[in-house]
């Protein structure tokens, strides 16, 4: 059994405070179950709510620190969600001591690591606008990600690298709206990834919307505006397979 499931396969949902409010950057939060580091050497948390983004849908799980009552803070190493349950696992560093059930937890999470993954979570978003066609895959890292479109010919560099600058200079607002199940199945046209599904099974689908760029379903973390994302570049632009074109984009600082 992994991690993830050994602790939280009997503990309820977490509220997940990021998926309103993507600027939370600390809460306050009860241990609901510990796992004690064994021969692995990683400690787990599941608390009741959190501002910590699990790993999924390409985007790294978010770092940071967890304060105890008497001061003591811990290193949150990663994040990982239980998908069965919704529980979450804040993975502490090798050999640390975690909390002790029903006590009291600040959870911090590293802001300026967050912001970089969410400035370039946004731009993922806007490459989607760019580039008309379906998303075979992708991954999202600190400082750079890239996607995979099917199609039959690679773009060019410099013309995706123009019209993806262009999109972020013109500052679209970002919003948030839910829509249900079976209003997100009547829209098929909405999922540009062909291999990440949206995240389901709570009766409802989280949309992302930069006015006038870019819909799409997505449970991640974003800036409030295209502007925020910043100065990028084209990395590269490779063929990895016959319709496969995998573009990666950079922070140009």
């Amino acid at each position: 059994m992994s991690i993830a499931e050994t602790i939280a396969e009997t503990i309820a949902e977490t509220i997940e405070l990021f998926r309103e409010d993507a600027y939370l950057k600390t809460c306050e939060a009860t241990v609901l179950a510990v796992r004690d580091g064994d021969g692995d050497g990683a400690a787990g948390v599941c608390v009741d709510r959190t501002v910590f983004y699990p790993e999924g849908g390409g985007q790294p799980g978010d770092t940071g620190v967890m304060t105890r009552a008497d001061g003591e803070q811990l290193t949150v190493a990663d994040t990982r969600k239980h998908r069965a349950t919704g529980a979450h696992l804040h993975i502490l560093e090798a050999g640390a001591a975690p909390p002790a059930v029903g006590e009291t937890v600040v959870l911090s999470i590293d802001w300026a690591r967050r912001h970089r993954l969410m400035r370039m979570h946004s731009c993922m978003h806007m490459l989607c606008a760019v580039i008309p066609a379906p998303v075979t895959g992708g991954a999202i890292r600190d400082g750079s990600a890239r996607l995979d479109f099917d199609l039959p010919q690679a773009p060019n560099k410099a013309q995706v690298e123009a019209e993806l600058q262009r999109l972020i200079a013109e500052d679209h607002p970002m919003s948030l709206r839910w829509i249900s199940d079976a209003e997100m199945d009547a829209q098929p046209e909405l999922v540009r990834t062909m291999s990440v599904k949206p995240p389901r099974g709570s009766g409802r689908v989280r949309l992302v919307e930069f006015e006038g760029a870019d819909l799409q379903p997505c449970g991640g973390t974003h800036v409030a505006s295209s502007g925020e994302i910043g100065a990028v570049r084209i990395q590269s632009i490779k063929n990895k397979g016959k319709q496969n074109r995998r573009i990666t984009v950079e922070f140009a600082d």
